[in-house]
């Protein structure tokens, strides 16, 4: 599959200029320029991909397309899913490109390989679609921002809900990456304080079109709760063999710890209803998602996933701070963010931490029943609000270099 990278917005620059010293003095009075970095055709797409590039124009239209008296420029990537892929992109885009933010950014471990550019260049990098809690915990760096979700979250609020229920025994269908790896240790974490404890794990590479080993396996296990520990097209397949193996709607119980709207259209509701959900957004919450959620929907003719909404906020509230600092120093620009509260269309109750970790508040919803679904894409129903400060790890237990080395 060939990577593509498109151009947008006024005087963008061309592939393959080496960086002269007159460039870079240059580059502190150029106008500020966003890179999309996200998986346009593979099976992060529907949550990510087009949709996040639209999310971020949204923003961008919303401050006017200027930023410091000088228009935005937007350019775009894929990175395939890919490590190697990503960090050379995100050292292309950060050399020679002039992008002084990477958004969005599917897969943990491509995120972990764009930290390391950001750092070294001095250029700000904001993931909406990264994962693991690993990215700001061990991995955080000053140039870093996890802004949408972490494991830790959505292990917390899922988990926690179904240990509630009785349903205090776990077994793992993993994803064998960064993101799943964290996942599962950190539901694991929260099933063990709640009394409760893994059974056991099936692991599976990424992209899996076959689950039949790991389903069977986890139905055999007799555990009580089947956790699905993957993301995008991966979870909606599981779910779908799920059901062909009689495992939904029986005696054991299946939560997939991250599935969005997107996930939910494709499985079809038939399969995927009653799962227990956790997300950051919804867009049919309240007035405030549904405005800007119909203003995407302009766009993209279908509502906003959680990482597309986080995509606009992240890049909505960049900008603003880059307004109030007067500047695109990624150290003034965090400073700024960590000295503000959010509440947007999508963040609620919301502040980034010293570990770079935005938090806010998260909910608990369920996949509505057939019968009573009236709009196609109204599939969630909220259960409840988790506040931010019992959603996230609290900041005394981050392994964030930043904050171990001043306690």
């Amino acid at each position: 599959m060939k990577r593509r990278t498109f151009l947008a917005g006024v005087g963008a620059t061309g592939l393959g200029l080496i960086a002269s010293p007159a460039i870079v003095r240059a580059a502190n009075d150029s106008p500020l320029k966003f890179g999309v970095l996200t998986d346009m055709t593979g099976l992060f797409a529907d949550n990510g991909g087009a949709g996040s590039v639209a999310a971020a124009q949204l923003a961008i239209e919303e401050c006017g397309g200027k930023a410091l008296g000088k228009p935005i420029q937007i350019i775009q990537a894929d990175h395939l899913n890919k490590p190697d892929v990503g960090g050379n992109i995100a050292r292309q885009w950060y050399d020679q490109e002039g992008v002084d933010v990477i958004l969005d950014v599917p897969v943990s471990s491509v995120c972990i390989a764009v930290q390391t550019f950001a750092k070294e260049r001095n250029k700000m990098f904001i993931t909406s679609a990264g994962g693991s809690a690993d990215l700001s915990g061990k991995f955080c760096s000053p140039n870093f921002i996890q802004w949408t979700y972490n494991t830790y979250a959505l292990a917390n609020v899922a988990a926690k809900a179904m240990i509630q229920r009785g349903d205090n025994t776990f077994f793992f269908i993993v994803a064998d990456y960064a993101f799943g790896h964290a996942l599962e240790r950190d539901v694991t974490e929260v099933a063990v304080k709640g009394g409760g404890k893994a059974l056991g794990r099936a692991p599976h590479p990424i992209n899996t079109a076959d689950f039949s080993s790991q389903l069977l396996t986890a139905k055999s296990s007799g555990a009580k709760v089947i956790a699905v520990a993957n993301a995008g097209s991966d979870t909606q397949n599981v779910i779908k063999q799920a059901e062909e193996f009689g495992l939904m709607g029986g005696d054991q119980k299946m939560i997939a710890l991250l599935l969005d709207v997107n996930d939910i259209r494709s499985v079809g509701l038939k399969s995927a209803q009653g799962l227990l959900v956790t997300s950051g957004f919804y867009w049919n919450m309240d007035d405030r998602t549904r405005e800007f959620s119909k203003r995407y929907a302009a766009k993209m003719g279908k509502p906003p996933s959680m990482m597309q909404a986080g995509v606009y906020s992240s890049t909505l509230n960049y900008i603003k701070s880059v307004e109030a600092a007067n500047t695109k120093d990624p150290a003034a620009v965090v400073k700024d963010l960590q000295g503000r509260t959010f509440d947007d269309a999508f963040l609620r109750n919301g502040k980034l931490r010293p570990d770079n970790l935005m938090v806010h508040d998260m909910y608990l919803a369920e996949v509505r029943k057939q019968s009573e679904v009236k709009d196609p894409y109204d599939v969630l129903k909220i259960l409840s609000t988790v506040k931010a400060d019992e959603a996230f790890a609290p900041l005394s237990a981050s392994a964030c270099p930043m904050v171990t080395a001043k306690k």
